[in-house]
């Protein structure tokens, strides 16, 4: 069975506006995303169309500029949305974080004729991004990828890409991807970024990868056998990628965090209505000391993560430094939810451990949060970095 929706968290927003936003994603997740979730889950069925029915709704822009079809909304109100999104569907809200990735590059790096020419296409809704760094042999170490882009020996200045992208969210079914490509030599000065149409000819997908949890999301491995990309579509400077890639980065796990407290706040949901629920010894389990206190520390926790996060998305509104603060968030809110979505599995007792309750897949999926978009491991040692150096 499904956890009942959750009472509404209370937000600062500011302004009306966002609060209304808001309001129509909690809506659509109630409606759209919490009835399917489990079983589109069981059976592995990617979504498509619900992605389709967000971006009507604006949901798939929503920090982009006004002029090139984007929502124009501060990256506070943004994750706020992806929260309640991963709160009802993780693979939703962390597929609606991947297409705001993919659109970073263009966004944030393009010429003026660029953006005007694809962005209102990536932005309207109707297309779905996905963002191509890592590689089989190239994860944690992103500037020792291999994939190569070699120009084309007419002289047009285009260009013929060769390798394999791997654990690439929406891989073949994207209709476009922002790969970060090598261009010149071994390094991060050698390395420049594509934006690669979905379509483009000898581009093909592997099967989609066996996973533990968000089986609804497909991860595959992209294989490039000497696919043509015209020289315009070139982001950026010719050996600037791993600039974009990692400023892409400090974007996206923001996004990861925002989606990890709305797993965790999904599963304390669940536990604190169980728990009130389920009696034993004569009175709800609620009322024992030790299975109170528990609630208590996941609901702190989540508390403590949704400000961490939000204190780094108005850094990064008001144009401050937040790749330290995109770290921490993105560190301390999965690790968060793994706590949380385990302590939720506990408070269940022998039906956490069930696939009648939600509690089992809410477990399964937090752990990829503290995998993707730089591992936890890598988040300490990126504010390890912005500690020590002078």
């Amino acid at each position: 069975m499904n956890a009942a929706p959750p009472k509404p968290v209370e937000r600062r927003l500011p302004s009306e506006e966002a609060r209304e936003l808001l309001a129509l994603t909690r809506e659509l997740v109630d409606r759209e995303l919490r009835p399917r979730a489990a079983e589109d889950e069981a059976a592995g069925r990617f979504p498509r169309e619900v992605f389709r029915t967000l971006g009507q709704a604006g949901l798939l822009s929503l920090p982009y500029p006004q002029e090139y079809g984007g929502g124009e909304q501060p990256y506070e109100v943004y994750l706020q949305v992806l929260e309640e999104l991963a709160a009802g569907w993780l693979a939703v809200g962390l597929g609606v974080s991947v297409h705001t990735l993919s659109c970073h590059a263009l966004a944030g790096f393009g010429t003026e004729e660029q953006r005007k020419r694809w962005l209102p296409g990536m932005l309207g809704g109707t297309q779905l991004g996905a963002y191509c760094l890592s590689e089989p042999q190239s994860g944690s170490d992103a500037a020792a990828l291999r994939t190569r882009a070699d120009q084309a020996a007419d002289g047009s200045g285009d260009y013929l890409v060769h390798g394999t992208k791997a654990w690439i969210t929406h891989g073949g079914q994207a209709d476009f991807y922002s790969a970060i490509v090598r261009t010149g030599e071994d390094g991060p000065h050698g390395i420049s970024c594509l934006l690669i149409p979905g379509d483009a000819p000898k581009l093909s997908a592997a099967p989609p990868e066996h996973k533990m949890g968000m089986n609804s999301s497909p991860t595959a491995q992209l294989h490039f056998d000497g696919v043509p990309v015209a020289a315009d579509r070139l982001i950026g400077e010719q050996g600037q990628g791993f600039q974009i890639a990692l400023a892409a980065l400090d974007s996206g796990r923001l996004g990861i965090a925002a989606c990890a407290i709305g797993v965790a706040q999904s599963a304390l949901d669940l536990a604190v209505e169980y728990a009130r629920n389920r009696r034993q010894f004569g009175r709800p389990i609620a009322d024992f000391q030790g299975l109170s206190f528990m609630l208590a520390d996941m609901a702190t926790q989540i508390e403590a993560g949704r400000a961490l996060y939000l204190a780094a998305a108005r850094r990064r509104d008001e144009g401050l430094a937040f790749s330290k603060e995109a770290a921490m968030a993105k560190l301390f809110c999965t690790d968060t939810a793994m706590r949380v979505t385990t302590d939720a599995v506990q408070v269940l007792g022998g039906y956490g451990y069930t696939q009648d309750f939600p509690a089992e897949r809410f477990m399964r999926e937090a752990k990829v949060l503290q995998i993707v978009e730089g591992t936890n491991q890598i988040q300490r040692l990126v504010i390890g970095r912005h500690l020590t150096r002078g």
